[in-house]
């Protein structure tokens, strides 16, 4: 029982408690209720208010005589009563009339123009309009002339919590590090209330989080939310889903309330160590297989993500670690084992590693949770495979004389089968390499021989390829190169560098040096080149000249006498005898040409001819090859001003006589036959010469003017018959206006002076029994076939 009657008590007792704690702050804040009275500036103009109204104005809250306040939102049957205005002039005679203007009057406010009330006619919201500023103004009813100036005051909308919490950003996103400690910062939310944040508690906020504990927390007045359980991992839950609320009226009951989310991501920290999937790991490889070739991957598997999974990897032990070597995959984080050396079967059959995986980003935070590595174990097994041959040298060097002979042996190659069962080897020279076949090659040992003489002259070097292939597997196949170089044997006589001619001067001194010579060899010796000079044996003792060896391997030729004339004699011959140093010696006889010229007095030779004595004195070469040059260019002047004028004296108008050509004007239906002479105008047969006194010109090239088959007029003259014939004869083949019968065309003119004459019976005076054409038939080709009619024409006669 005791119990019953306190939950009745309660129930009675609460909803006065919330509507006291709702009502309270607006009575506390409002200056007047319900209605207030404005003075229109006298204080005299209070005398109607109650005494409680101003104990009220006094003792609550300094009265503003300029200021009206209307709830917000405020709805009712009748139209609230906001305030009222009053003068001391208003005897009560209802000759006083109150005018109302500004924000609203007429629309929102009314005032009644008798007694001064002001009454919201509308809803009014507070967050569309906090305030409204108006006028008012008593005026004389009957004459409406102010009894006093306008007084302005102010209208404020009075707030309520009518408007509940936003989250405008809302929904939010954040992240945490993973393993963060308790308190660390996530985010924060704001959000914002349409009340008035300074009347009331209205937009006084509190947050709270309904959703996300006991993960999260979140400060009640700042909106701050930091984590609130430590060491969340990642690899465990990387999402969570929180749902903050905010409510006004400082939290209390009755209170509006909003909501909005907020995405919570943990972030990843390197807090796991690389772990191998298994321990032991077993790859093959061929022995064959290619340097930097693939031959398997291993995979440590990290939780994190991101640059927190990458991990390296080597070879830390292991009979291998200079065969093999292991690489990281970038985009799979895979360790990939390749091949660093060849490997041979023969020699080693299997190999044993260590391989390790390291993380590269190590945050020190977590370092004391143990080593972030890990290691395998990898195990190769090389597989056998059929090698190709393998030389026993990677290249060949060979030397060889050029004088050697043919078929000698000049060197050897050797290769082996590195399989078991060893097959044996055949060798061949690559003649790609070879093109001129100089050189053989034994298939069975490798003996290179020579096929042809060598000159080193020629080439000093030849480079061959020698190709060992397996006789059980052709596919087998090795090559190796082999450069043979040719040494020099003394089989060149040296001779004149180039072709030498002395001259000498007829006022030449004794000891003269006339020319320098130098001699080269072909040949190459190890110590160099040295020359030997002498003259023949019937020259040594040469009255003219004598030599004089230099210590540059070079040979001056020197004059005994002077006075030497070009008139005596013009050229000696100086036969040389030049010998090298070789074993055996060589040597080679070759004359020099000294020509005696005439010389200036410095020595300069200015002519080597005999002639030259018989020229005018003052009178050079020179000048006489421009002499004949003038004489020259005179007679060409001369050849074209005669051609010139002969050209000049030519007339231009042909003249009938001289007019050879022919030119066949056109073909035309004949009509009946040549009898018929009504079928046709017989005056398209006319010489077209004469019309309007035309004469051609032999510096115009006549044309062709094409005209339609219809009405065709006499072309001009100087056509070319046998072009003007394939016009005609393809318009008669393709025209399909031409008549089914047979017709003739007509020549209008075929020119004059021709040695067959006209070919037109017309105008003829004689018939064609009198006339003979068997000279069509020497007319050539073009006239054969016409040749042909009329022979066959006469026959017919004659039968």
């Amino acid at each position: 029982m005791p119990e019953r009657l306190t939950e009745m008590l309660m129930d009675t007792w609460t909803p006065l408690i919330i509507l006291w704690i709702t009502v309270l702050p607006s009575i506390c804040m409002a200056p007047m209720n319900p209605s207030q009275v404005l003075p229109s500036g006298s204080s005299t103009g209070l005398k109607r208010l109650t005494e409680e109204q101003r104990v009220l104005n006094r003792s609550k809250r300094g009265w503003v005589w300029n200021q009206m306040f209307v709830l917000e939102e405020f709805s009712g049957p009748e139209p609230i009563l906001v305030g009222r205005l009053h003068t001391d002039l208003d005897p009560g005679s209802s000759k006083i009339k109150y005018i109302l203007s500004g924000d609203g009057a007429g629309t929102i406010f009314v005032i009644n123009d008798k007694t001064g009330d002001i009454h919201a006619m509308k809803r009014l919201d507070r967050e569309e309009k906090a305030e409204y500023t108006l006028t008012a103004q008593a005026v004389d009813r009957d004459t409406n002339k102010p009894l006093e100036p306008p007084s302005e005051f102010i209208i404020k909308v009075q707030d309520i919590n009518d408007n509940a919490p936003e989250f405008v950003d809302g929904p939010y996103h954040a992240t945490v590090p993973e393993m963060s400690i308790v308190g660390t910062f996530v985010t924060k939310v704001t959000a914002t209330d349409a009340d008035d944040p300074v009347y009331g508690n209205s937009a006084k906020l509190v947050y709270s989080i309904l959703e996300g504990q006991p993960y999260f927390s979140i400060e009640p007045h700042t909106a701050i939310i930091k984590t609130a359980l430590p060491n969340m991992d990642r690899e465990a839950k990387e999402e969570y889903f929180v749902v903050i609320q905010a409510k006004d009226m400082g939290g209390h009951m009755g209170g509006l309330s909003g909501t909005t989310t907020v995405t919570i991501t943990l972030t990843d920290v390197n807090d796991n160590p690389p772990k191998f999937a298994q321990s032991l790991y077993h790859f093959s490889v061929m022995e064959d297989v290619p340097l930097g070739e693939p031959i398997g991957r291993v995979k440590a598997n990290d939780l994190d993500i991101g640059e927190n999974a990458k991990s390296s990897y080597d070879i830390i032990e292991g009979d291998g670690m200079d065969i093999f070597e292991i690489t990281t995959d970038a985009q799979t984080q895979d360790g990939i084992i390749r091949v660093r050396k060849p490997l041979d079967f023969e020699t080693k059959k299997s190999y044993t590693l260590k391989v390790e995986a390291a993380n590269i980003h190590i945050d020190p935070r977590f370092i004391s949770g143990g080593p972030f590595k890990d290691t395998a174990t990898v195990k190769i097994v090389v597989e056998d495979a059929d090698e190709p041959p393998v030389f026993s040298s990677p290249t060949y060097l060979l030397e060889v004389h050029e004088n050697a002979a043919i078929n000698s042996v000049i060197g050897q190659v050797a290769a082996h089968d590195p399989d078991v069962s060893s097959s044996p080897i055949r060798f061949s020279i690559d003649r790609h390499t070879d093109l001129e076949r100089q050189f053989n090659i034994n298939a069975e040992d490798g003996k290179i021989t020579l096929a042809t003489p060598l000159d080193r002259e020629t080439n000093t070097w030849h480079n061959i390829t020698i190709v060992a292939t397996e006789t059980r597997n052709h596919s087998q196949v090795s090559r190796v190169p082999v450069a043979i170089k040719v040494l020099d044997v003394n089989d060149n006589a040296p001779e004149f560098a180039s072709e030498h001619e002395a001259f000498l001067c007829e006022n030449g001194k004794p000891g003269q040096v006339i020319q320098i010579v130098s001699a080269i060899d072909k040949d190459d010796p190890k110590n160099g080149h040295y020359f030997l000079y002498s003259l023949l044996p019937e020259m040594v003792n040469n009255p003219n000249f004598t030599i004089k060896k230099n210590e540059d391997n070079t040979l001056s030729i020197l004059a005994k006498h002077s006075g030497f004339s070009r008139q005596k004699q013009e050229v000696y011959l100086l036969p040389i005898v030049i010998s090298d140093s070789g074993n055996p010696p060589m040597s080679s006889t070759s004359t020099l040409t000294i020509r005696v010229c005439g010389c200036s007095s410095d020595g300069i030779v200015q002519s080597c001819n005999v002639e030259a004595y018989v020229l005018p004195i003052g009178l050079s070469m020179g000048a006489l090859i421009a002499i004949l040059a003038c004489i020259i260019l005179l007679l060409v002047i001369v050849v074209l001003f005669v051609t010139l004028r002969r050209h000049k004296n030519e007339p231009l108008i042909i003249k009938d006589d001289e007019d050879v050509r022919e030119n066949i004007i056109r073909y035309d239906d004949e009509g009946g036959g040549e009898e018929d002479t009504e079928a046709f105008d017989i005056a398209t047969l006319q010489n077209p010469d004469g019309i309007n006194g035309f004469l051609p010109r032999k510096d115009i090239k006549p044309d062709l003017q094409f005209m339609p088959r219809q009405g065709l007029a006499p072309v001009p003259n100087g056509v070319d018959v046998d072009e003007f014939i394939n016009v005609r004869l393809h318009e008669a083949d393709n025209d399909p206006t031409a008549p089914p019968y047979d017709s003739i065309q007509i020549y209008g003119y075929e020119g004059r002076g021709s040695a067959a004459g006209s070919l037109s019976s017309l105008e003829s005076s004689t018939s064609d029994s009198d006339q003979n054409f068997d000279y069509l038939s020497e007319w050539g080709p073009r006239f054969k076939r016409l040749g042909e009619l009329y022979s066959v024409g006469e026959s017919d006669k004659e039968t």
